[in-house]
Formats: C-alpha cells, structure tokens, sequence
C-alpha cells in the first residue's frame, strides 16, 4: 500500500482484528456482487469504500424513479442508466483506489459459472429464485463464500454459506427448489426503506470478515429480523441429505 491507502485505510488498520495485513487481503480481494438495488447498494458502497481491490457489478435492469426510494448508490441523474454503470461511477468516486467491472446483463449458467470462479467470495444481492439457485450452486461447486440477503415489507433475512467447509449447508437446504415457494417482489408487496440499509450492511460486515480471515458469526445461520418491531431471531442450519445440490457433492 502507498501512503495514500495507508492514510485511507487507517480506521481499519488500528483495528487490530485488522491491522495492516488485514486491509491487504481485503486490497488483494476480488469480489462478485449479482444486484444492485436495495441490497447491493449498500453492499457495494462499504465493500468500495473499505478497500476491497476488485468489484464485479452484475445487474441487467435501469435505474427507474421507484428505485431512488432505498438504492442509495443511484441518482436521481442516473435514471434510464444501467445500474451497473450508475453504480461503477458512484463507487469509482468514493474510492478511485479501487477496480470495477460493471456488467450490465443477465448471466446465463456459463458466465455466471466463469464470474464465480473468479471471485473470491460471492454476495446474493438479487430479488429472484432462479438468480439464488444458480449462485448457491455455482458456489458450492467452486467452494466459494456465498452471503445472501433478502427483504420485503418489514422483514429481512441473512446467511452465511462457506463452502470452502464440506459441511456447510446451502441455500437450497433453507429453501428447496421443489417446494412452492412464493416469489414476492418490493414492486408489488413494497419495502422500508432503511431495512434493505441494514440488511445490505450486515451482508457487507459478514463478507469482509470472511476476506480478512475473521471467521463469520452468521456461517451455518440464518440471521431474520422483524423491523417493525425490531425482533432479530438466528436460526442454525444443517444440511439436506437430500439436497439436489450439496448432497451430491
């Protein structure tokens, strides 16, 4: 690091859960994040601003006025932009430090398959079924760290998936592909806005945690919390012996 990174980094770095070689790792990292909406914003804001060297922005949608509610990485200037560009701009300004590649697409199995493995650790940022199985899979099978979040109304979730453990669970352990679950999108059911905030920040803090070598609170555990009434509850996780996709592993 030169002197301007250590001057930027310096909060970190007197951490001494930190520390110096704490921040290179966290500098050396690269990083996949699939959405860039309520999540990811916050997701992307403090994993740029804290350094991490190298962000992979997946999102195929723009910017549109119902966003600017809770997306705090966009602009009202932004709109009609691709959230990936909007994003790659408003990061590259809070720390030009640092390298972005925005990808403004819909990742088919191959690349996303390519994206992950690339990638040292992996944030779930999205707002559908299909985009989690395939990262919870591409994951498992690249034993990659998967940090997934979700929100709707007042209620939201996060987990820890490390698959570089052989035990972890995954993904399709908490919620099976073969059971009818509902698919509820904030278009249609609405979301708080500063809950997506709270969820996008404890799925940063679990990520560069992971990227330091500071083990996760929340591996193995699903963290849900009622921000109505701000009832948190963590529910531990185990695995499927008959999940399609970690129990073939």
């Amino acid at each position: 690091m030169n002197d301007l990174q250590l001057l930027r980094y310096s909060r970190h770095i007197l951490l001494a859960e930190i520390g110096i070689e704490g921040q290179q790792k966290l500098n050396e990292s690269q990083v996949l994040i699939v959405g860039l909406g309520g999540l990811g914003s916050p997701v992307a804001l403090y994993l740029a601003a804290s350094g991490v060297g190298k962000l992979t922005l997946c999102d195929a949608d723009t910017v549109e006025l119902t966003n600017l509610q809770r997306q705090i990485l966009h602009r009202n200037s932004s709109l009609g932009l691709s959230k990936a560009a909007s994003a790659q701009v408003t990061l590259l300004d809070i720390n030009p430090c640092i390298e972005i590649q925005a990808l403004n697409e819909r990742l088919a199995e191959a690349r996303l398959d390519e994206l992950v493995a690339q990638a040292d650790l992996v944030l779930d940022c999205s707002d559908n079924f299909a985009t989690r199985y395939a990262l919870n899979a591409a994951c498992f099978r690249w034993h990659k760290p998967l940090v997934s979040g979700a929100s709707i109304q007042f209620s939201g979730q996060v987990a820890v998936f490390d698959f570089r453990s052989p035990a972890s669970a995954c993904y399709q352990c908490l919620y099976p592909a073969d059971t009818d679950a509902e698919e509820i999108r904030c278009a249609t059911m609405g979301v708080f806005a500063p809950l997506v905030g709270m969820i996008g920040s404890l799925q940063a803090s679990e990520a560069l945690k992971l990227l330091i070598g500071i083990p996760s609170a929340l591996s193995g555990k699903l963290w849900v919390v009622d921000a109505l009434n701000m009832l948190p509850r963590t529910v531990v996780l185990h695995r499927d012996q008959d999940c399609l996709v970690c129990s073939s592993g």
